[in-house]
Parts: structure tokens; sequence; C-alpha cells
């Protein structure tokens, strides 16, 4: 496949480049380094946006001492068998290995159906290639557990929620990997459930781990889950990467991946289809978000293909009144999807979004690029302080290509709260409204911030230039214009005769 890209700089009239016609050349360039990215992704090469991120975990194997089967404790992989009791003696026996390096369960080829169980610090769960971890179909085996504090109650339901397929709470060293086994929540008998609006409690996830450290989930699929697929929550020092996360794109409320009220995340090297959000993140849900007051920071999103219907591809919300911060997104490839980018928020939220830095993102037919939205609503109940109004602020989104887009921007804060420092740089989508219509391919209101190099030229609430010093209103753009600027010093010390002042 082969790319040509022309870029003509016109000289100025003394037959020498000036200033201005330097200044030109740079956005040419920096033009160019967006549709490099294009180029980049397309031919599958690592891009070097990458570099930037905190995220630098070593995959280590980790190789437990000890190890047994799940057929030595009775279990039958004919997808008949229901083996609850065999998951839970099985972990019951390997707690003994805890203090002596922990130990391995390992799933071979076969359908097992099982109930809810859950693991044990320093555990290792392993799936053969042809392993599959079938959810009941029965919700009696899914048991009833608390609410999440952070929460107040169930999030679709007053009340209690089901226990998740594979859960654990207060963990250590926990890995739940394989040769790309799956883990099939067999998920439309609840889906069936709540259209029908006959379920008593909220659905379960596929996988939720509570307040631990130290948890590695990878190299497996993960099929449709009842709820949100994998959800970690009050945790720290977490990685999943190389998972494939499906669900028929009308299933409800099937997310991704939800790290909520969650500190250290690492996600990388994912490919998810599912009926909601791909990756969102999440920290609490209005006063008992606020009072739980544990935010999610320090997250690192990369690498990431993604479709969703009714969704996004990276969201933030609506839950997230413990707060969000710190967050760094980089090569995402969006396609056939609602939403591509998206925060969403609403009065009584509380809580903040801020220090976000999105770059190199491909989307691909999708109905609104780019959305911010301040009245989400859903609230769990009517005690919300309707006068606590989120911050969002300091949000960055750079280097960003979209082809087949609907709809630019909805950008939409809260009045009398506006949603202050939204920069974004080097962007370019096309298919717009604006390109065949008079329809305005950003819609905004309630926000204000700064923009450079953006087509379909953004909305007047974002005209704001980007000031030669951007790092105290453009979170993570300071690097990036200093890199420029470094690209310009070359560039007159190689041409000096050529580049004559105006």
């Amino acid at each position: 496949m082969v790319f040509l890209v022309f870029v003509f700089v016109e000289a100025s009239p003394s037959g020498s480049l000036g200033r201005s016609d330097l200044v030109l050349m740079k956005r040419s360039a920096i033009f160019l380094k967006v549709l490099l990215i294009v180029v980049a992704l397309i031919c599958g090469e690592s891009w070097a946006t990458t570099e930037h991120l905190h995220c630098k975990r070593t995959r280590k194997i980790v190789t437990r001492p000890h190890s047994v089967t799940i057929t030595e404790f009775g279990a039958v992989g004919d997808g008949v068998t229901l083996n609850t009791k065999a998951f839970q003696n099985a972990i019951f026996y390997l707690h003994s290995f805890a203090d002596k390096g922990g130990a391995q369960l390992f799933v071979p080829a076969g359908r097992w159906l099982t109930g809810s169980f859950s693991l044990i610090s320093h555990l290792t769960l392993s799936l053969d290639q042809d392993a599959v971890i079938i959810g009941s179909t029965s919700s009696s085996d899914w048991p009833i557990i608390e609410s999440l504090p952070s929460y107040g109650r169930g999030r679709e339901l007053p009340g209690r929620r089901h226990q998740s397929l594979i859960n654990g709470s207060n963990l250590t060293d926990v890995i739940i990997t394989g040769g790309n086994g799956t883990l099939d929540g067999q998920g439309g008998v609840w889906w069936q459930w709540f259209n029908n609006h006959t379920l008593n409690y909220t659905r379960p996830h596929l996988v939720e781990l509570i307040n631990s450290t130290g948890v590695v989930i990878s190299n497996l699929t993960f099929m449709n889950s009842p709820f949100w697929a994998i959800h970690p929550v009050y945790c720290s020092e977490v990685l999943i990467h190389d998972v494939t996360i499906l669900a028929p794109l009308d299933s409800p409320n099937t997310d991704g991946i939800d790290p909520d009220s969650s500190s250290n995340v690492c996600i990388e090297d994912c490919y998810i289809s599912t009926g909601d959000d791909v990756i969102v993140i999440k920290s609490g849900w209005d006063e008992y978000g606020i009072a739980f007051a544990h935010p999610s920071t320090n997250i690192s999103i990369s690498r990431i293909t993604g479709q969703t219907r009714s969704g996004a591809g990276i969201a933030f919300g609506s839950e997230m009144s413990g707060g969000i911060s710190e967050v760094q997104v980089a090569n995402i490839h969006l396609f056939n999807s609602k939403h591509g980018i998206r925060i969403k928020t609403s009065p009584g939220r509380g809580g903040y979004v801020k220090n976000i830095h999105i770059s190199g993102v491909i989307m691909e037919d999708v109905n609104i690029a780019i959305r911010i939205q301040g009245n989400y609503g859903e609230h769990p109940d009517d005690n919300f302080d309707p006068n606590a109004l989120p911050l969002i602020s300091r949000i960055t989104m750079k280097d960003i290509v979209g082809t087949n887009i609907s709809l630019a921007g909805l950008l939409a804060g809260i009045p009398g709260d506006n949603f202050s420092s939204i920069c974004m740089s080097n962007i370019i989508f096309t298919g717009t409204s604006s390109s065949s219509s008079s329809s305005p391919a950003w819609k905004c209101s309630d926000i204000e911030g700064y923009s450079d190099m953006v087509s379909p030229e953004s909305c007047e609430q974002l005209h704001k230039d980007i000031p030669e010093d951007p790092s105290k209103v453009c979170y993570g753009l300071y690097d990036s214009l200093q890199q420029e600027e470094h690209y310009d010093s070359e560039l007159m010390a190689s041409k000096p005769d050529q580049l004559a002042p105006e």
C-alpha cells in the first residue's frame, strides 16, 4: 500500500522562506504527522505516542510452585454438569499454598459450566486454549451480595446485586490468564430478563475484583457478559492486556472494561465489540461516590480496537463522583460506533474529570466523534445534591482522524458550570454534516477551551488560541509543542541562508 502526500508551501515574494512560511511548514508537518498516524496504524506498526504513557509494566509470566487441574476435584467439562463446587473446593485447597509462593488452577479443554466462585490471593487461574468456562443460566447460581458503598444500591435496581461469575475481594497477586481460553457468561437470558423488566437484582459481571492489588487479566476471550464484562473496583496495580471481549451490538449495558475507583491501571492490546461502552472509567455515583471519595487515577489505555452501536469507544462516567484524573489514552481504532470519545456527567454528581490526554485515534463510521454531556441524568435516589456540580477541565484531544463521521462534536456543559480548558489539536474529520449541508459540524454550549488545526473548524467556544505555554490549561500538550519548536530550531539551523526574517 502506497500513500502519496503532497505539501505545497509558496515562498514569500523575496523568494526566501519567511517566518510565516516557517509556521505554515510546521503546520503542514503537523498535518502530515496526523496522516502518518493513519498509515502507521493501518500498517500495524507501533506509534511513538506510546512512549509518553506512564504504563511501562513488564509482562513477566509468573510460575507458581504448585498447580492442580480442575478435574482433580471432580469437574466434568461436558457443558452440562454444574461444576461450581469443584471450582470452590479446588480454590479452597489451594489456599494452603498462599504463603508458599502461591498456586495455579488449570482448566483444560472442555466446556465447564459453573455458577459464581471466588478467587484467593497468590493464585493463577489458567485456561487452556480450548477451555470454556460457562456461566449458569440459573440466577440462583449467582448469589445475591451487598451493593458497592460508592453506589449505595445496585446500578440498575435498588437494593443488592448478583455476584459476578469470577470474583474476589481484598486480594493480592491474582492472575486470570490462559492460551486464549474463553469465559462465556451466557448473558442472553439475563438480557431477556432485563428487557422484560423481570429482574429482582442488578445483573452480574463476568469478572469483578474488589479492593485488590496486583491484578493481571490477559490472553483470554470474554463473551456474552450479563452486564459489564471486567470490573476492577477499588483496585490498584491492574494490568489487562491481550483480551478479546465480545457481546452482541444490541445487548444491554455490556460494557467491555470498567476500571472503577481504581489507580495505576494499564489496559493494552485489546479487541472489544460490545453493546455499550468499549472502555469506560468510573468512580462512584452521586452522594455515595462523593462520600466514599475514592478516585480513579493514573490510568493508561493504549492499542485498543473496538466498536459499539450504543455506547462510546472511550468513555468517562457517568458515575464519576469520586473523581477521575491523570488518564493517558493512545493508539485507538474505533469503527461502526455511536460515539468515539465521550464524557458523561450530571448535576448532582460532584467529582471531577481532569487531566485527560487522548491522542492517536482513528475513527471510521462513527455517529458523534466527540461528545461531552452535562445532562446525562440517572441518579441512585432522590437524596442527591443538585448543587453538587462536576468539574470538567484540562481535557486534551490531539492527533485524531475520522472518516464518515456524522457529527464532529456535541459538547454541552452545565449552565453556570462551564466545562473549561477543553483543548483540541491536529484533528481531521471527514463526512461531517457541514460537508454536505448547512448544519454545523460542531454543536457547543457551556464550555470553553482552545483549538488549533481542527477540521472542520471547531465551534466558537473553542476558538481561543493555544497559548505559548499551554501547560497551565492544556494537559499533556506542552511536551508535544516543545518537540515542534525543536523541529523549528533544527530546520532553521540546517538552512539558515534560506530563512530570511520578515
